[in-house]
């Protein structure tokens, strides 16, 4: 346990090894930013000098996993001048497996994927993921998840951000929102959703960067729009 609610597991850390070993063989002279790094995340990026970087989420969904519940995934991304312009994202339980890189398209199982054509939000499935490291936002976010709700056609939280935007990136979700996630978290479900032609942002409707923070996507400017309308009551 690395804080309540929050674990880690020898195979976060088995992963981990194993998806660090390929980078550093085939680029000796990338950075790598890790979730389960003994370092910090402030640490991490403090070291970033501006070369490619790789994001290593080895199992993002670990409570899933612990529980053999079959919400989870590994996670990896590479960044380029702080922008993430490839990711891949492969949920071992489903065989499910996605990818995207800039300019090239977002794919899932070989085959080319895009976000939904839905264009209202009261139609929209929303996903989201519960502030439990964070219990001091959980009045606000509760709030947001009542307005959320009222305007949607339901919410949806399955314990792994990666996937939600994954799920988002193939139309399987309308919208997607969460109060702190770290890169790791959303570095390769961002690359997948813009390629498939969603939306990202912060919510001042700023970039995302590669620092912690609140998340808000969907599969449209327009719809983003108005789900952070929603968010701000």
């Amino acid at each position: 346990m690395k804080s309540r609610a929050d674990y880690v597991s020898q195979t976060d850390l088995a992963a981990q090894k194993a998806a660090i070993s390929v980078i550093e063989e085939y680029h000796p002279n990338h950075l790598i930013l890790a979730e389960e790094s003994d370092e910090s995340l402030q640490d991490q990026l403090a070291r970033w000098d501006g070369r490619p970087l790789w994001i290593v989420d080895p199992l993002d969904g670990t409570t899933n996993f612990l529980h053999n519940h079959p919400y989870y995934c590994s996670s990896i991304a590479l960044a380029v001048d702080g922008r993430p312009v490839v990711g891949a994202v492969t949920s071992a339980p489903s065989g499910e497996r996605w990818w995207a890189a800039e300019g090239i398209g977002a794919f899932k199982n070989g085959k080319p994927i895009s976000v939904s054509e839905e264009h209202q939000l009261i139609h929209s499935m929303a996903g989201t993921g519960f502030p439990f490291k964070l219990l001091d936002v959980l009045p606000e976010y509760l709030e947001e998840f009542d307005r959320v709700l009222r305007a949607t056609s339901g919410i949806r939280r399955g314990g792994s951000a990666a996937l939600d935007l994954c799920y988002l990136a193939q139309g399987s979700l309308d919208v997607f929102w969460e109060k702190i996630l770290m890169p790791w978290d959303f570095a390769a479900g961002l690359i997948l959703v813009r390629e498939a032609g969603g939306a990202v942002a912060r919510p001042d409707g700023s970039e995302l960067g590669l620092g912690p923070g609140p998340v808000c996507c969907a599969n449209s400017p327009k719809l983003l729009g108005e789900l952070l309308k929603v968010l701000e009551g």
